[in-house]
């Protein structure tokens, strides 16, 4: 190894190193907030408090994010991404596209039932409008994210013969439309109580059999 690079690896370990730790803090941060933000709300919640619970200073907070909202933000990105990656473990290329479609449907409708999510879906609506970003980054890093993956499942199981789909991002929607039925409104506006198993499996079964007869290549069971 040369002097050069030597000196190179020197300099990268140890911001490496740092990186580790660096990450970790912010993490640490950003579940402090969850907690507090789902206990006293978006209006509610004070740095201090959430200093408290992330178990750093507030000066701490500042060093990562400029804002409460900066900091409500980075909550809404980091609980879609993790939302996202559950969902998406499957393979796009399934023969069994009702059964594929089936187990999308289920996990998908698993996480917007969650309590905390929808906390969160209430939150976001409550503050959007004197914070437009927090609702953007809501909206594309959520539904417009989950219909693009969607879509793109379904392009693939189009181009298999599997389905026949010719715009497949309005039928992304469509599908997730048709697996929340009328379940998470009534969480959202309190009118219901958290769902059973088997209310969820029912309106997934209902609207992949819905989705089937407008779009499969076989006739629906």
């Amino acid at each position: 190894m040369t002097h050069s690079s030597s000196s190179a690896a020197a300099v990268i370990a140890p911001a490496a190193e740092r990186a580790e730790p660096e990450a970790k803090k912010r993490r640490d941060i950003i579940d402090g907030a969850r907690r507090v933000f789902f206990d006293k709300g978006f209006d509610g919640a004070s740095m201090d408090e959430i200093a408290r619970a992330g178990s750093v200073s507030k000066a701490t907070i500042y060093v990562y994010f400029d804002s409460k909202e900066d900091l409500f933000q980075a909550l809404v990105e980091a609980d879609r991404r993790q939302s996202a990656e559950r969902l998406w473990e499957i393979d796009d290329s399934d023969p069994d596209v009702a059964s594929l479609l089936h187990r999308i449907g289920v996990s998908f409708m698993t996480m917007m039932v969650r309590p905390d999510h929808i906390r969160m879906v209430r939150m976001v609506m409550g503050v959007a409008e004197k914070f437009p970003a927090v609702g953007r980054t809501f909206f594309e890093t959520g539904p417009c994210y989950g219909g693009r993956r969607l879509a793109d499942l379904l392009a693939r199981q189009t181009e298999l013969g599997h389905l026949a789909v010719e715009d497949c991002e309005m039928a992304a929607y469509q599908f997730f439309n048709l697996c929340q039925g009328n379940i998470v409104k009534g969480l959202l506006f309190g009118g219901d109580t958290q769902p059973v198993e088997e209310k969820i499996e029912r309106t997934v079964s209902s609207g992949v059999k819905v989705f089937l007869a407008a779009y499969g290549t076989k006739p629906a069971a």
